[in-house]
């Protein structure tokens, strides 16, 4: 078997609760927690050690909203935090890492605005910055994935890495929430054209079986969210495998 995956735990943010979409449509929401901080605490007491959170107020308002839940999050538990969601200026960025992340995941900002966002790549490090790669037939896709962008997902990959983007959350939509599995081909696809970048794979994981085989295929690390919520993973097995 190839190296262990790095599996990561989400939370999505709406109105400041842990919430779950389906294919990023927000009129299809189901809520699981009134308060993100008990779920960020329970992945904690399961041995994880990082969290990917989610501002979906803050991607579809073009801002960051939840700054108050990533700063609790951050103070009461040890979970190396990944925040996304609405980042579009500099202030937004500087104000997430001092509210306590330790990487931002970035996309719409990275489609709209490159400059601003090579700009960042070079002032806070490749290391704290992920670019966001959320891709539905394999094409771009921004703003809480309201619209699409017309720019093709290994362009896309190709142009970023030149500029020394190293860490690429790639989600595929039409997977996202449907706990039908992952789209393994096509993160192995990107493997194979950009062997060196650390992958983070999203969208579709239902069962224990799926990381498994995201692993076998040398996908470096996966987030899984709706899985965990709806008990189909439990948090133990995760930690279980990651400790092996």
């Amino acid at each position: 078997m190839s190296t262990k995956i790095d599996i990561i735990p989400a939370i999505d943010l709406i109105d400041g609760k842990c919430v779950r979409l389906s294919q990023g449509d927000y009129n299809q929401k189901k809520i699981y927690a009134d308060d993100p901080l008990v779920i960020a605490k329970q992945f904690e007491d399961a041995g994880i050690k990082r969290l990917h959170l989610v501002d979906l107020d803050g991607a579809k308002a073009k801002q960051v909203v939840n700054y108050g839940v990533l700063e609790r999050i951050t103070k009461n538990t040890s979970l190396v935090v990944d925040f996304g969601g609405g980042i579009q200026s500099d202030e937004d960025l500087e104000k997430v890492f001092d509210h306590g992340a330790e990487m931002v995941t970035c996309g719409s900002i990275a489609v709209k605005e490159v400059e601003k966002f090579t700009s960042w790549i070079t002032k806070f490090g490749n290391d704290r910055i992920i670019l966001a790669a959320d891709a539905k037939n394999k094409m771009i896709a921004v703003s809480g994935w309201q619209e699409d962008s017309k720019l093709p997902l290994f362009e896309y990959l190709k142009d970023y890495t030149a500029k020394g983007i190293t860490k690429v959350l790639c989600t595929d939509i039409s997977k996202d929430g449907m706990m039908q599995g992952p789209n393994t081909e096509l993160y192995g696809e990107i493997m194979k054209d950009f062997p060196h970048i650390e992958l983070i794979a999203s969208g579709g994981v239902s069962k224990f079986d799926d990381l498994i085989a995201l692993e076998e295929a040398g996908i470096p690390s996966v987030v899984v969210g709706k899985a965990i919520y709806e008990n189909t993973i439990s948090i133990e097995d995760i930690y279980q495998h990651m400790s092996k």
